[in-house]
């Protein structure tokens, strides 16, 4: 088994991801080869909740031309996880005062 620092990136906060904290869901970037289970243990090592439910998906990397010297490159590419916990607990992901 992989450890915690290794599938999880970081959290991804955005107006989405904070309506979603709402109801209980959170958003991580996760490494590319991290599968469902990985992302469940982790989570559940690093912040002590019990994870209910695990999505993830693959975000493909925009292409986007330099208008100065026309070469075209490419966002990086991403996996995201939407995790749901169980029951009423909560993640603090920032302080809130």
């Amino acid at each position: 088994m992989r450890s915690a620092d290794q599938v999880l990136v970081r959290p991804v906060i955005s107006e989405k991801t904070d309506r979603l904290m709402s109801a209980g869901t959170y958003v991580f970037v996760v490494a590319p080869d991290a599968t469902k289970v990985d992302v469940r243990h982790a989570v559940e090592q690093v912040f002590g909740v019990r994870v209910a439910q695990v999505n993830t998906l693959n975000r493909i990397g925009k292409h986007r031309r330099n208008r100065r010297t026309n070469i075209v490159g490419t966002r990086p590419s991403t996996k995201r996880a939407m995790v749901t916990l169980a029951g009423n607990d909560r993640i603090d992901l920032f302080e809130k005062s």
